[in-house]
């Protein structure tokens, strides 16, 4: 319910909790984390949270339209504009996490005016909105996500993965690795809890953006399921079973 995510929407904006919500209401708050999970309000308490937030409801379905409007993938040949572009590409995942041209500014030798001009461009792909005094609004939706073998999967499997897994600088990465015979259905249920974690993830980055930029810091995570035999057993398979 698109009406749903746009008051969850609301909530982590004014920084408001599910137990600050119950309080108010007088309900539990297992009550409200429920109605949220389950996405079942009814009008009048539609309203009442609406209230609470200080926001008509006319307020909700604004939000609910701007939601609407929201990007949720690039062309082909904007996301290889990208790939080939590093600065335009840095600044692109840096805005995407929620920096400001100021924190750019101070992390990255880059200028102002090398700045501003990436971010029109990233205006033009409808990935910002560029607003006065050079803040900058996202436009992409919650399910936004790079084209499926396109050349932002390409360019990360390419350039990224082996830095990714083998950087000596840097702490070992937590790393889980499950190895298991599964059938149709039950791999087909495994990648609908994977796609259920993808969304936590981005909600958890969705409500951190409103900590203080010190208390955040970059995260990426790889979760790959595929049907693999390990190369160095494969000289022991009889040639009929060779694929």
């Amino acid at each position: 319910m698109l009406l749903v995510k746009a008051l969850k929407q609301a909530l982590r904006r004014q920084g408001m909790t599910y137990a600050q919500v119950a309080q108010a209401l007088k309900l539990s708050e297992a009550t409200v984390k429920r109605m949220f999970a389950r996405q079942q309000f009814t009008l009048q308490r539609l309203e009442q949270i609406s209230q609470l937030l200080g926001l008509e409801f006319v307020d909700l379905l604004q939000l609910l339209s701007e939601q609407q409007q929201l990007t949720t993938a690039l062309t082909e040949q904007q996301e290889l504009e990208l790939t080939e572009d590093l600065c335009l590409l840095l600044i692109a995942f840096l805005v995407l996490h929620y920096w400001t041209l100021e924190q750019i500014l101070e992390w990255y030798q880059l200028t102002k005016t090398e700045c501003i001009q990436k971010l029109i461009k990233l205006e033009r792909m409808q990935l910002i909105s560029l607003l006065p005094e050079n803040r900058i609004k996202l436009k992409i939706s919650p399910h936004f996500q790079w084209r499926e073998n396109g050349p932002m999967q390409r360019f990360f499997q390419q350039q990224l993965a082996t830095e990714f897994l083998a950087n000596p600088t840097q702490p070992q990465p937590e790393m889980l690795v499950l190895n298991g015979m599964l059938s149709l259905k039950s791999r087909q249920q495994f990648q609908a809890r994977l796609q259920r974690l993808k969304r936590d993830f981005y909600e958890f980055t969705e409500q951190d953006k409103y900590l203080p930029f010190e208390q955040r810091s970059g995260v990426s995570t790889i979760i790959l399921m595929r049907d693999w035999r390990f190369g160095l057993f494969k000289r022991f398979l009889k040639a009929d079973k060779l694929r």
